[in-house]
C-alpha cells in the first residue's frame, strides 16, 4: 500500500504545486520506480512504447486538418451557414455560435480549436450587437464542448489508446454523435430562454439567394466530415487513414478553393501544430510510464476490489465514477484524466458488466 501512496501522493502533490501534468506524471513514475527498485531503463522503455503506436498518428493529422480549416476561412463560412437556420431568431447570434461550433466540431475534433476559431469570429460580433461579453464568451466555451463528443474527437482516440486498443475508435465516434447533438440542443434552449428574458437582439433574415450561395461555399468544408465519418464507418479507411485524407483535403480546399490563407503563413501554422502535438505526445508517453507503474503496483486490481466492496450495482458505480471525474476535472485536463483513469476504471466497469463504449 505504501508504494501506491508514494506514486499517487507524489502525483497529486506536484499537481497542487502547479507543475505541468505531463512532468508530474513522469516524476511520479520515477519516484514510484525508485521506491520499489524498478530499473529506470524500464520506465524509459515504457515512455517510448507509449508513443510508438500507429493509431496515434490520427491525432496530429486531425489537429493539422482542424488548424488548416480554422485559419483558412472555414470558421467564417460555418458561421454564415448557421445564420441561415437561426440568425433571425431573438438571440440568434448565440444560436449561430452553438450551431457553428457543432459544424466545426465535426471538422476539428478539438474544443480548443473550436473556441479559438468560432470565438474569434463571433464574440466581437455579439458584443457589438449588444450581448454582454461574459455571455458571449460563455456561449462560445459551452458550445465548443461538443467537440469533446462529436467525431472526430481526439479524446475518443486517446480513450481507445488508454484501453489498449481493445475498443473500436469507429464505435466511439458513432457513440458520440447523439450525446454531442443533445448537449448542443440543451445549450441552444438555454440561450433562447435567456435571450427572451433579457431582450437580446434579433438578427437579420437571410434571403434565399444568399442562403444558396452561403451553403455552396460552406459545403466544401463540410465534406471533411463526410470523409472522416463516412470513410471510417464504411470500412474504407482506418481512423488514422481518414485523418490523413481529411488533412490533405483540408489543405487543398483552403489553399486552392477558398484561398483566404497565405502561403507564407503556412510555416507558422505548422510550427504551432507541431508544438501542440509535441505536448500531447509528451503527455501520452509519461502517462504510459505512470500506467506501467500502476500495473506493477496492482492499482487496477486494488481499485476493482474497492469499488466492488462499496458499490452494490452498476448504477451506484457510474454515479461514483461521475462524481470522481467531476472532482478531478476541477484541476486536471481531460487528456491526462483519460490516460490515468482508464487503466484503473476499465477493469472495474467490465466487472460490473458495463459496456466500455458507455
Amino acid at each position: 500500500m505504501t508504494e501506491v501512496l508514494i506514486l499517487l501522493g507524489s502525483f497529486f502533490l506536484l499537481c497542487m504545486l502547479g507543475m505541468p501534468v505531463a512532468y508530474t506524471l513522469g516524476l511520479a513514475a520515477i519516484l514510484g520506480a525508485l521506491w520499489i527498485d524498478v530499473p529506470l531503463e524500464a520506465v524509459m522503455i515504457s515512455i517510448s512504447s507509449g508513443v510508438n503506436s500507429f493509431s496515434l498518428l490520427a491525432i496530429p493529422f486531425f489537429v493539422l486538418a482542424g488548424a488548416i480549416m480554422a485559419e483558412g476561412g472555414m470558421a467564417v463560412r460555418l458561421v454564415n451557414l448557421a445564420r441561415i437556420f437561426v440568425g433571425a431568431i431573438r438571440g440568434g447570434l448565440a444560436l449561430v455560435n452553438v450551431i457553428a461550433s457543432t459544424f466545426f466540431s465535426g471538422v476539428s475534433g478539438s474544443s480548443v480549436a473550436d473556441t479559438a476559431s468560432i470565438g474569434s469570429v463571433l464574440i466581437p460580433q455579439m458584443v457589438k450587437q449588444g450581448y454582454p461579453k461574459v455571455f458571449a464568451t460563455n456561449v462560445t466555451i459551452c458550445g465548443s464542448v461538443q467537440a469533446v463528443l462529436i467525431p472526430p474527437s481526439h479524446n475518443a482516440v486517446l480513450y481507445s489508446l488508454a484501453a489498449g486498443g481493445t475498443i473500436s475508435v469507429a464505435q466511439l465516434f458513432l457513440a458520440g454523435v447523439l450525446p454531442g447533438l443533445l448537449f448542443g440542443a440543451c445549450v441552444m434552449s438555454l440561450c433562447v430562454i435567456l435571450s427572451y428574458r433579457r431582450g437580446y437582439p434579433k438578427g437579420e433574415p437571410v434571403t434565399l439567394r444568399q442562403a444558396g450561395r452561403i451553403a455552396i461555399d460552406a459545403l466544401w468544408g463540410l465534406v471533411t466530415v463526410v470523409i472522416i465519418l463516412g470513410g471510417i464507418l464504411s470500412g474504407v479507411f482506418t481512423p488514422t487513414e481518414s485523418a490523413a485524407v481529411a488533412c490533405l483535403y483540408a489543405f487543398i480546399v483552403t489553399m486552392f478553393v477558398y484561398r483566404d490563407y497565405r502561403w507564407r503563413e503556412l510555416p507558422m501554422l505548422l510550427h504551432r501544430v507541431t508544438k501542440m502535438v509535441a505536448m500531447v505526445m509528451m503527455l501520452i508517453g509519461f502517462s504510459a510510464a505512470f500506467g506501467y507503474m500502476m500495473a506493477l503496483m496492482q492499482v487496477p486490481a486494488k481499485a476493482t476490489q474497492m469499488f466492488v466492496a462499496i458499490a452494490s450495482n452498476k448504477y451506484e458505480l457510474l454515479l461514483m465514477i461521475n462524481v470522481m471525474l467531476i472532482l478531478l476535472g476541477t484541476f486536471m485536463d481531460m487528456a491526462p484524466m483519460i490516460l490515468i483513469c482508464t487503466p484503473i476504471l476499465l477493469p472495474v466497469i467490465l466487472k460490473f458488466g458495463i459496456d466500455p463504449v458507455h
